[in-house]
């Protein structure tokens, strides 16, 4: 190498070093300005290019993730599934078909309008329905008992149907999906859509957007609701060891990670890892997915999460932002670019992030957001003005200011790395 080449190298060298510590130096006073000493704080940049940390702090502190967990949740149905969901194993004899939940959250979805299980369904004069092949109980653990009846809060099922939830509208007249439940609606205000144990749903109609409400999900409910779309042909029965044969396929699994990130969505998360789990048994178990996932894929994680739950609701989670870029690094090495991206929200133009980080003309933050009551994350990739990608992980928790003021804080620090870096 010539020795003015070498020169040019140097100064090249030195003018990256300098912007980044130009950069660093800038974030660092916002981040202890006094807005954020009554809070806990955790933020670090990376540079996959050319494997450079940009800045580090409080990176390797435990935080609650809040939504953010749903990008452990993705890695994990990029790992174990195939580019369609498995709907259920099933086995054939005769007239009778014999059914093993597998935890698919599309059919009769509100969204998905899969209907793979009751065209498959139809053919056969009797269907044996197994049901009870879930370990997981209902809700996660250290979820908020009182979010039962809140559409962000469905029950955790083998079987799942119409989400979970009974969606009531009212224009003209009363409608619910599914219909069979339109008689256990009552017109009357309550602090709670439905009865605790029973469904039992309470309604006041304010607006003619649709409402959400959880079901309790069990083998008596699931019996109606199959009777009375295949009248006399579905039976529930107990688990077995019985060998199942085939296995039925619905819809693109990309299209429900998808929805999972951008609408940031609890019911497809767990349904997520029970999905996954179904891939290494007939036994259905999300606890038993996120150990193996951490113990082969994840085992080099600088800091091994507490992770229980496939959605955040869990104030039990710790997660430190070191973990999320890592995994964040290994779905940007392992995914294409523009099919990665597409799974998350994008800053200014859609989901979560519709009314923030909006680029200036285009956008440059695409990233999964989280938020418990005085808890904000934000992690995912951004681009800078040089077009170089950045990972990041920016974790917020215990703050008792209103959560835009703790946003407007993040997106300032953001632009930053945007405009300078």
């Amino acid at each position: 190498m010539s020795k003015l080449k070498f020169l040019c190298l140097g100064f090249i060298f030195i003018f990256i070093g300098c912007k980044s510590a130009l950069v660093s130096k800038k974030i660092s006073k916002q981040l202890k300005s006094d807005f954020f000493d009554n809070q806990f704080t955790g933020l670090l940049v990376y540079n996959p290019a050319s494997n450079k940390t940009i800045y580090n702090f409080n990176a390797d502190k435990y935080f609650t993730p809040a939504s953010n967990t749903k990008v452990f949740t993705l890695y994990a149905g990029l790992q174990y599934l195939s580019e369609k969901i498995p709907a259920f194993k099933y086995t054939i004899e005769k007239d009778t078909l014999t059914v093993l939940g597998t935890g698919d959250p599309t059919f009769l979805h509100s969204y998905f309008q899969d209907s793979t299980a009751l065209k498959i369904f139809k053919n056969y004069k009797k269907i044996n329905l197994i049901l009870d092949n879930l370990e997981d109980k209902k809700f996660g653990p250290g979820w908020a008992w009182e979010d039962y009846d809140t559409y962000f809060s469905p029950e955790k099922s083998s079987f799942p149907m119409y989400g979970n939830v009974l969606t009531i509208t009212f224009e003209n007249e009363l409608e619910t999906s599914p219909k069979i439940l339109i008689d256990n609606v009552e017109f009357r205000s309550s602090n709670f859509n439905r009865n605790y144990s029973s469904n039992q749903f309470y309604y006041q109609p304010k607006n003619n957007k649709p409402k959400e409400i959880p079901m309790v999900i069990d083998s008596l409910l699931i019996s109606k609701l199959w009777n009375h779309l295949l009248p006399n042909k579905v039976h529930i029965t107990n688990y077995s060891s019985k060998i199942m044969e085939h296995t039925a396929y619905s819809v693109e699994t990309d299209s429900l990670y998808k929805r999972m990130m951008h609408e940031s969505d609890n019911f497809l998360a767990e349904q997520i890892l029970i999905l996954a789990s179904s891939t290494l048994s007939d036994t259905l178990s999300s606890n038993t997915i996120r150990k193996e996932i951490l113990k082969n894929q994840l085992s080099d994680l600088k800091q091994q999460p507490r992770w229980v739950d496939g959605s955040g609701l869990s104030r039990y989670n710790l997660f430190t932002p070191t973990s999320f870029v890592q995994v964040l690094t290994k779905l940007y090495t392992e995914i294409p670019r523009e099919r990665l991206f597409n799974f998350f929200p994008v800053g200014g133009k859609s989901g979560t992030l519709e009314n923030w980080y909006a680029g200036n003309p285009t956008p440059y933050i695409y990233a999964k957001s989280g938020t418990l009551s005085n808890n904000y994350c934000l992690s995912g990739f951004l681009i800078t003005k040089s077009n170089k990608v950045l990972i990041f992980s920016f974790m917020n928790n215990h703050y008792r200011i209103p959560t835009n003021q703790v946003k407007e804080k993040m997106q300032s620090i953001l632009e930053l790395l945007r405009d300078k870096y």
